[in-house]
């Protein structure tokens, strides 16, 4: 089968396209015919070699996190049997970008049925990155207040909409050309972050969603109420800088779950949130794809197409 895996860390030139071998399902296992695999930037860190649980020795790997297709062979189960459509989020090491990937059925939820395969391809690792960001670390609550950075991006899409459907009121970063697409998302208060300063208009949040770090993370300590908390994707938030503010700080890497999936799944259907493509590439244009989410920073997700069915 075609994979697009790495033998070596670079730019988005090391992507190569291989002939490997079909994997076989495991007991336990079920073996999908992949339609559809996103881009996230955890990929380019993973082939740049920034991301910390992928060595030089364990090369080559096959790249992507999350995909949607169908059931082909393998052990199936009452939410997921053969034949069924499905998506899932895979661990670093099993990898998206291919035309095959055997994976546990208790990782698998059927896809949305409101959903095309590009769709629901896009949802499993941003959606439950923002879902355990905002509600399991974070503990949103209903009437609480989030401040959400990067709220166009992948994960800050589903964000903004997973904290509004909460009943939250949300604050949301977003470039000038986005405002009105975060807004459309649901956000209270979008900040054009290119011509406004987001903490002289957030302030006493109960919860900062930091997707950027850096300088960003540094200003956002300040819009917290005391007692509020600073979630990060990007490593664990200074605590001594947490105590000066009388805040907390966490950080956390998203985990694949069949449940989450399956409530997100029933939120999309009710119209309740929805996923946003900006741009579609063939498996073999993996290389541009990256390129283009790296380089662009585009609204909503990337999406390889694997196959048709």
């Amino acid at each position: 089968m075609k994979a697009i895996r790495i033998h070596s860390f670079g730019g988005p030139n090391v992507l190569m396209l291989d002939q490997i071998d079909r994997p076989v399902p495991q007991p336990g296992q079920v073996l999908i015919k992949i339609g559809a695999a996103s881009i996230n930037p955890v990929d380019y860190k993973i082939r740049q070699g920034g991301y910390p649980r992928v060595t030089l020795d364990q090369l080559p790997v096959t790249l992507g996190r999350d995909i949607c297709g169908v059931i082909e062979a393998g052990t199936g189960d009452d939410t997921c049997r053969i034949g069924d459509a499905v998506f899932a989020l895979l661990d670093w090491n099993v990898g998206g970008y291919a035309e095959f990937v055997a994976l546990p059925v208790a990782l698998c939820a059927p896809k949305p049925k409101s959903l095309s395969t590009v769709e629901a391809a896009a949802v499993p690792l941003a959606a439950l990155t923002a879902w355990q960001g905002i509600f399991d670390n974070g503990e949103l609550q209903a009437g609480q207040t989030i401040l959400i950075h990067a709220g166009s991006g992948g994960v800050g899409h589903f964000a903004v909409q997973f904290a509004k459907n909460k009943g939250a009121r949300v604050f949301a970063t977003a470039s000038g050309i986005n405002v009105d697409f975060v807004r459309q998302l649901g956000a209270d208060v979008v900040i054009d972050y290119k011509t406004q300063r987001f903490e002289d208009l957030a302030s006493d949040m109960d919860v900062v969603f930091d997707l950027i770090g850096g300088e960003t993370r540094e200003r956002s300590w300040r819009t917290l109420r005391r007692g509020g908390i600073l979630i990060s994707t990007l490593g664990q938030p200074d605590e001594a800088k947490a105590r000066q503010y009388g805040v907390r700080g966490k950080g956390y890497m998203a985990a694949p779950s069949r449940a989450q999936l399956l409530e997100i799944g029933r939120l999309i259907d009710g119209k309740k949130v929805r996923p946003t493509v900006t741009r579609t590439y063939p498996l073999e244009a993996a290389r541009d794809a990256q390129r283009f989410l790296e380089e662009a920073h585009p609204r909503g997700k990337v999406v390889l197409t694997v196959g048709t069915w």
